[in-house]
């Protein structure tokens, strides 16, 4: 599986989202590509900060090849992980093109799901050459108990692009953990947020069946 995480909004939660599903798709032993193709690349600045055995590998490709190199780059891994740009560029586009499903995080805010509209333009465009290309709103640093938190998922139902069931909600220990170099997992492995990292990467390979 080639998931793809983007949208045009920065500080959705990309990389940190990026580094923790790459890091929970690699516990079951499957061999895990984490490619930062953000021009900032916070995800190669997360795995150098990290003092433990890598748990996938990580490669910067912040260039607008993503699709035509993927196949080459990619080989021998299980599923690989695309943190996406932050903005709507070729970048973008080629990272779109190079995934199997993109999945768009939108915090319940109404500025994350007007910018939405952009990334859900140019996954239709996309579409035309790759019709088989599956798309996903995660709805990311939740504030629990919130109405905005309850109604986001009614707010994107107009983009015609499903909403996963799983959510993430806002947590210090993701801070805490992306300082170390670290996953959720390994500071909390039965902690929410690992648990709520889990059905996400659940339900996302269950959407690729």
């Amino acid at each position: 599986m080639i998931v793809g995480l983007l949208n045009q909004k920065g500080g959705v939660g990309k990389t940190t989202l990026s580094v923790n599903l790459a890091a929970s798709l690699a516990r079951n032993g499957t061999r895990v590509l984490l490619i930062d193709a953000d021009p900032q690349g916070s995800a190669l600045d997360w795995a150098a900060a990290r003092n433990e055995e890598p748990l996938f590998s990580v490669v910067g490709l912040p260039r607008a090849t993503i699709h035509k190199e993927i196949t080459q780059i990619g080989q021998g891994y299980d599923h690989i992980v695309i943190d996406g740009p932050p903005r709507v560029t070729d970048l973008a586009r080629s990272a779109i093109m190079a995934a199997d499903v993109v999945l768009i995080p939108v915090q319940p805010s109404p500025y994350d799901i007007w910018a939405a509209d952009e990334v859900v333009k140019l996954i239709g465009e996309a579409r035309v050459y790759k019709e088989n290309l599956k798309a996903a709103f995660l709805v990311n640093r939740k504030i629990a108990n919130t109405a905005i938190g309850r109604d986001v998922g009614e707010a994107l139902a107009a983009y015609r692009v499903p909403v996963l069931t799983a959510s993430v909600t806002q947590r210090v220990v993701f801070a805490e953990a992306a300082a170390q170099g670290l996953a959720v997992h390994e500071v909390d492995e039965k902690g929410s947020a690992a648990v709520e990292i889990e059905a996400v990467v659940a339900e996302l390979l269950e959407l690729m069946q």
